[in-house]
């Protein structure tokens, strides 16, 4: 099971939550902590997850989650609701960049995503998120590449596969009746050609018959 899996399963779905979508980051700027909540001295991996309740009307929000050097289990940390979530900043709207900036009401935070790729596809899904989520203040998408506001998109790319699909679907089931018309015709010309046959057979015997 891969980090992010586990994650969603051990921090969210006990929660009845599910998780969106994550990326894993580090900070620009590195902040000096000495000793850890566990009262140890370490490294850590950190996880910003988006996740929205199961339970209706669903709620969204985002999550810090931590995953300190020699344990198997991740913590969760700070956390906010979406609607507090101001701007976000992809940094540089003209190339693969793995920097951005995640700005709330009450805190700000400047981070380095693992890879581009990564950034890219969490900024889709949480774009994504605010749009369906949020019907007041959603917020500000700035210096970020057209790809993640739509056009190329991964979920507009899902979304028109499976259109796709269901037009080539329609139109598979539309030819197969098309056929079906076709031959329920042509068994209706024969069998009025074999009425048409047998009654002047009939005719032709009375004739000869007579």
């Amino acid at each position: 099971m891969n980090a992010k899996s586990a994650i969603s399963k051990e921090i969210f779905a006990p929660h009845d939550e599910r998780m969106l979508g994550a990326v894993q980051v580090k900070r620009r700027t590195k902040k000096k902590i000495p000793f850890l909540a566990t009262g140890g001295q370490g490294e850590y991996l950190t996880y910003i997850c988006l996740s929205v309740t199961n339970k209706k009307p669903a709620q969204a929000s985002i999550t810090k989650v931590k995953q300190f050097e020699g344990s198997t289990s991740f913590v969760r940390r700070t956390q906010w609701m979406l609607e507090q979530l101001r701007q976000v900043n992809g940094i540089d709207p003209n190339r693969d960049s793995p920097e951005f900036d995640l700005l709330f009401e009450n805190a700000f935070d400047q981070w380095v995503a693992n890879t581009a790729s990564e950034k890219c596809t969490f900024f889709q899904v949480l774009h994504h998120t605010c749009q369906r989520y949020l019907t007041d203040k959603k917020p500000e998408f700035i210096n970020c590449q057209s790809k993640i506001m739509g056009g190329n998109s991964i979920l507009h790319s899902a979304a028109d596969s499976v259109t796709s699909a269901v037009q080539k679907a329609s139109q598979a089931l539309n030819e197969r009746g098309e056929r079906l018309g076709r031959a329920e015709e042509k068994t209706e010309e024969l069998k009025n050609s074999a009425q048409q046959f047998a009654e002047t057979a009939h005719k032709v015997r009375f004739w000869w018959d007579t």
